[in-house]
């Protein structure tokens, strides 16, 4: 039974790590056939072995190692924090520019840019 449980976690593991690093690689992207360059500065600015990325992507390991797996989700949640922040700007700068602006839209997004910065701080 504690087997079983402990397969369970290292599946789960690994298909989080996979949907981190593929969200990694696909921000990164350039364009079709960018991959393996995408993986490759994914690898120089956040750490994550480039041979971990391409398992990742084309041949699922049964588990990850923990470190490995720390890496992927302190680069995901990196990019997550860089995104929030552009997010963060584009709205100032939509503020600055025009009045007409959704209330309801600018809730939503201080929102999602809340919770980003409340999971950072706990994550």
């Amino acid at each position: 039974m504690i087997k079983k449980s402990l397969r369970e976690d290292q599946k789960m593991s690994v298909a989080a790590a996979r949907e981190m690093a593929t969200g990694l690689v696909q921000r990164e992207s350039r364009g079709p056939g960018d991959l393996d360059n995408a993986m490759r500065r994914v690898e120089a600015k956040y750490g994550v072995p480039y041979s971990v990325l391409w398992s990742l992507r084309y041949r699922q390991p049964k588990d990850i190692l923990l470190g490995v797996f720390t890496k992927i989700r302190a680069a995901y949640q990196a990019e997550c924090a860089r995104q929030a922040a552009l997010l963060e700007h584009e709205l100032t700068i939509t503020r600055a520019v025009s009045d007409e602006i959704d209330p309801k839209l600018v809730e939503q997004v201080e929102a999602l840019v809340r919770e980003i910065r409340e999971s950072q701080s706990t994550g």
